[in-house]
Formats: C-alpha cells, structure tokens, sequence
C-alpha cells in the first residue's frame, strides 16, 4: 500500500504581490529571495519605546513602489534583535517583528527585519525562511499567483509623514 502523496506546492514568481493585513496593506511588491534567509520591510523614523515592560518598535513604510509620499506608521513588538549579514557583506543589528502575510490564499506569520532598503528595488524582500514548505519559487516567472491583486491594492489606513528638512 503506498502512502498518500502530498498535494504539489503552488509555484510563485520570483516576484509578487503580498497583503500585510495586521499593517493595513493589500498590496506591496515582493522579491522573493531564496538567497536570503531572512525577510526585510523597508521602515524608516524606527523608534523602540516599552509598553507594559515589553519592547516594541513605532516605524513608518512606503508601501508602494516609487511613491515616497503615501506612508503607513504600524507598531509591533520586538522578538529580537538580530545581526545581518548585507548582500555587500555589511552587518547590522536590526530588529525583528512577527508580521502575517497572505500570499496564493494562505496565511501565515513570518519574521521580518525592519531596515533601510531606500537604495533597493523592492520595499520588501522574502527571504527562503518565510516560503520553505510553502511554495516552489520559479525564477524566472513573475506574478504568477498575485496578477489579480494588483487590480484590488489598495490602503486601508494612509497616514502622511513629516516632511524633513532634506527633502
């Protein structure tokens, strides 16, 4: 008697669109890295403060690509702080938050550091840790299970940041 063959996993792009239910956002533009073993959310003005004797961290986001105007300010509690490794071999020590994503339908929580990723082409990178059991990760299709929440993104809580004297 053979044993039960498991489901095939859904094949995803090497890029797609995610929600971040917890943080408002619909839709926001993925790299799907299986180089990378952890997850990244571009966050900026990152503040940690302590709320009934547990650290947590006030940051703001730039959800959608190219668009440094709209934000969304979210806070969530600190699980640790972690040093990583830069593709360009620089170390930083960021901290890390759970955040649920939904991706294909399936919803699931992922660690994610918080960093600076201005200079990067996505506002989010996620790392193989996220996805393993998950997905099959084709590199060389995009979009292939997120085409239809493009149409749909949108922001449920906007909020406008500060202006700094630089810009």
């Amino acid at each position: 008697m053979k044993a039960p063959q498991k489901p095939p996993k859904p094949i995803v792009g090497w890029r797609e669109w995610i929600a971040l239910p917890a943080l408002g956002i619909d839709a926001i533009k993925v790299k799907i890295d299986t180089g990378a073993r952890s997850s990244s959310l571009h966050a900026f003005d990152v503040e940690e403060f302590d709320r009934d004797g547990v650290r947590w961290v006030r940051f703001v986001v730039h959800p959608l690509q190219r668009d440094v105007k709209t934000t969304l300010r979210a806070e969530a509690p600190v699980l640790e702080f972690r040093q990583i490794r830069s593709s360009s071999g620089h170390t930083t020590n960021r901290p890390v938050v759970s955040i649920e994503i939904e991706l294909d339908g399936q919803r699931w929580p992922i660690e994610l550091t918080l960093a600076a990723r201005d200079e990067m082409g996505f506002r989010m990178l996620l790392g193989r840790e996220a996805v393993r059991g998950r997905f099959v990760v084709d590199p060389g299709r995009s979009y292939v299970v997120s085409q239809s929440r493009v149409s749909n993104a949108s922001l449920k809580k906007p909020a406008k940041r500060k202006k700094r004297r630089s810009e």
